[in-house]
């Protein structure tokens, strides 16, 4: 693995040796670290400062994001949360897996450089994260343990960063910045919502969360 660039002028995070510095030094606040966003009837999605520095804003609106995911299945037994609308095997319970292995892959792999597949789907079973969706309690506390974990992963990941410039690699894409994937995250849960919107209306006629 690549070592850290020679013009690096901080020591390196032991808990991350992976971290690989772009080109251009830029200096964030660290953020704060990922709160309990829901707590008790209070939304706190909408409370979050609209100033501050570029690390805390773009993890403040992907934590936002993953609140919004939350809240469209919160209340579900296993059988709703498994509901899809045919012709789509799209579901709640889908859309919780395949965000846990999202995270997995731009955290875990691209960014801190580790060897971690996909919990849910994989090369030769890439549909799994939905395909395996089924109305099983046990799954749907396996899909929420994997996602809050990975979740947690990302943000203490993010906090620890010496900047938002610190670059892993992407078979796909070659180099990516971790300010890039925090970009793609928030537009990966924004599509998402989108689709829980629609999903979670069909199922209990809920909206507006």
């Amino acid at each position: 693995m690549p070592r850290p660039r020679d013009h690096a002028h901080r020591p390196l995070p032991q808990r991350f040796p992976s971290f690989q510095r772009g080109t251009n030094t830029v200096s964030n606040e660290t953020p704060r670290r990922r709160s309990e966003i829901l707590g008790g009837d209070e939304d706190r999605r909408f409370t979050f400062p609209a100033v501050g520095d570029e690390r805390t804003l773009l993890a403040d609106v992907l934590a936002a994001q993953r609140a919004t995911l939350e809240l469209k299945c919160a209340g579900l037994d296993t059988e709703l949360a498994r509901q899809s609308v045919e012709p789509s095997t799209l579901s709640l319970l889908g859309l919780v897996r395949h965000l846990a292995d999202v995270e997995r892959r731009w955290f875990r792999c691209v960014l801190a450089g580790q060897d971690a597949p996909g919990r849910f789907s994989s090369a030769d079973d890439p549909d799994g994260d939905f395909d395996g969706a089924v109305p099983d309690p046990d799954v749907v506390a396996g899909a929420w343990l994997a996602w809050r974990e990975e979740v947690a992963f990302a943000d203490a990941y993010v906090a620890e960063a010496p900047h938002l410039d610190v670059e892993g690699h992407d078979a796909w894409r070659g180099r990516v910045s971790l300010r890039w994937v925090l970009i793609h995250m928030i537009e990966e849960y924004a599509r998402h919502n989108g689709h829980a919107d629609l999903l979670r209306e069909r199922i209990d006629g809920a909206r507006g969360v």
